[in-house]
């Protein structure tokens, strides 16, 4: 990971210090007095993703988060020895530590909530209820792709875990406000559909051998979104965010308000409810699913450092 920091200048001869002589920190950078706003000395270094949380945690003691400013982006390749050296130095894997002050910031972003998050969750509801209309496999892929919602179930369950009442006011809010504005808008499109003689009820409750899954959960649908809500949250802690693709295909969260909506709409009374169960067992089991695995990350992380901590305090006995 690379930091570039702006460091008062009171600050820096302690935290250049620091930097150097943690030996999982490389390519360690001064420029005296470059920054402007805020004033202070710039301070760039690359520490491995495994230190990073140690290092910020440092950094937020010593008072930069407040006085100074402090920016984190990844490595996609550092091919030196110094880079290999400061690998080395850190126990454990990359993948395998959460930074998490980059995870709390991410959560709060996705749960800002903007035009655009609407927009998409809107637009992923209607191509889901086309989907459902033409019974199409690949409309229901296509609209859980385009769906936006993992990132703010993801920011929930941060909140829980940490137990931040403004993030999870914030996330619940949002994901409650963009499913409800999607399914009132889909509504009014597929009354404006069924008014022109495009669709009728029976699209609705024809035999749909495809897409009837949609508003008939089962227990398959709480294990798969209890596994997609691991993945996912793995995914984002990890850095891994092309595993997301795969969360957005194996959730049914869109497809079902899409559903619902077109119901509502035609009027199918006897699919409204399995299609809002569906919505809500998709979203229940992800946020579940994603306070358990940062729980087990951080008991994880924490117990191989203890390990390693006491073998290393073993071997300089």
């Amino acid at each position: 990971m690379h930091l570039r920091l702006i460091v008062p200048t009171r600050c820096t001869d302690r935290v250049l210090d620091t930097l150097v002589g943690d030996p999982r920190v490389t390519s360690i950078v001064r420029l005296p007095g470059a920054a402007h706003r805020p004033e202070g000395d710039v301070v760039e270094c690359d520490v491995t993703r495994e230190a990073t949380s140690d290092i910020l945690g440092f950094l937020k003691a010593e008072g930069l988060y407040d006085d100074g400013a402090v920016a984190l982006s990844s490595v996609d390749s550092a091919p030196s020895r110094n880079a290999r050296a400061a690998e080395k130095a850190a126990p454990g894997a990359p993948d395998d530590a959460v930074i998490w002050d980059a995870v709390v910031d991410q959560a709060y972003n996705e749960a800002g909530g903007s035009w655009v998050y609407y927009a998409f969750l809107t637009l992923a509801t209607m191509i889901a209820s086309i989907a459902v209309i033409t019974d199409s496999a690949i409309l229901v892929v296509g609209a859980m792709v385009v769906g936006p919602e993992f990132g703010v179930v993801a920011a929930l369950a941060v909140g829980l875990f940490l137990r931040k009442p403004g993030l999870i006011g914030r996330s619940a809010s949002l994901l409650v406000k963009g499913f409800a504005l999607a399914i009132a808008l889909t509504v009014v499109a597929a009354l404006a559909a069924r008014a022109v003689g495009w669709v009728d009820v029976s699209n609705v409750t024809a035999a749909r051998p495809l897409t009837g899954f949609i508003w008939r959960p089962d227990k398959w649908s709480a294990v798969v979104a209890v596994l997609a809500g691991c993945a996912g949250v793995l995914s984002q802690t990890a850095g891994r965010g092309n595993a997301l693709v795969g969360v957005f295909i194996s959730v049914t969260t869109v497809p079902a308000a899409g559903d619902l909506a077109l119901s509502i709409a035609l009027w199918a009374p006897h699919q409204i409810g399995g299609s809002a169960a569906q919505l809500g067992i998709n979203l229940a089991g992800m946020t579940v699913a994603g306070v358990v695995t940062l729980q087990l990350q951080r008991t994880i992380w924490r117990s191989y450092l203890r390990v390693k901590r006491r073998a290393g305090a073993r071997v300089e006995a």
